[in-house]
């Protein structure tokens, strides 16, 4: 994850939580099972844009599958080396070595061996996704099949990868004959409960368990480099605590 393109500077609250509890809007999405979300048997493949974007959109819904032994492919975009500009303790080279070891503890929390999971760093740019999507559209397309379930970050995010991994995994479900499903992310900071702008006909609710819920919470505090701030620039922590409030309630908001 790295800070929203959304106008609001980043380290603003954000739309606080309780907002968002009280609204008309979303007390209506419907729930959809896991069955519904990812019959049995159906392969899930997630694209996160950035490592822990994963476990923030998703995470609840990972584990499900983990504990279901479902089919699993996860596609990382970029290796996130962009999270902390002009760090000293946290410079790009470090970072991507860093942060891949939490994505691997990460996903262990939430139920999968990563020795044998099927997992595909592609390497791009971390804040230039938009300039490859040709390339991004191949390697999506090479990892897809007719009927996977592709779950993307939101083509509306608000941040420049999210919004560009969005677009192309419309794209490549529609080549590929896969079902979308769009997750939203940094949404839950910048729009309003009542908000027009977000496809409030097509969302879902997917309710979490007690176990789903705890395996999220921790595999999402091995992501350390986001929930520390930077003591060479000052900077607050990727992941505050309003943000992580509004990731981790008690189901996960799929645009189906």
């Amino acid at each position: 994850m790295t800070a929203p393109d959304t106008g609001d500077p980043f380290g603003l609250a954000g739309t606080p939580l309780e907002k968002w509890q009280a609204s008309e809007h979303l007390q209506h999405v419907a729930p959809i099972s896991l069955d519904e979300l990812v019959p049995a048997g159906t392969r899930l493949v997630v694209a996160a844009p950035h490592p822990d974007d994963e476990v923030l959109a998703c995470g609840g819904l990972l584990a499900a599958m983990a504990s279901r032994h479902d089919e699993v492919t996860l596609l990382s975009v970029t290796d996130g080396d962009g999270s902390h500009p002009g760090s000293s303790v946290w410079p790009p080279a470090r970072l991507r070595h860093e942060r891949h070891l939490e994505s691997t503890r990460a996903l262990t929390r939430l139920g999968f061996d990563t020795r044998v999971l099927d997992w595909h760093p592609l390497g791009l740019p971390d804040g230039q996704v938009a300039t490859f999507e040709d390339e991004l559209l191949g390697q999506l397309c090479r990892h897809l099949g007719r009927g996977d379930r592709l779950l993307s970050t939101w083509r509306y995010d608000g941040h420049c990868d999210h919004e560009a991994l969005g677009k192309v995994a419309a794209e490549a479900a529609r080549i590929s004959g896969a079902v979308l499903l769009e997750a939203p992310v940094w949404a839950w900071h910048w729009a309003e409960p009542q908000d027009p702008r977000l496809p409030w006909a097509r969302a879902r609710k997917f309710m979490l368990s007690e176990q789903a819920q705890g395996r999220k919470r921790q595999a999402i505090a091995e992501h350390v480099t986001q929930l520390l701030p930077d003591a060479s620039t000052r900077a607050a922590p990727v992941l505050n605590e309003q943000t992580l409030a509004r990731l981790l309630q008690p189901f996960e908001l799929v645009f189906v």
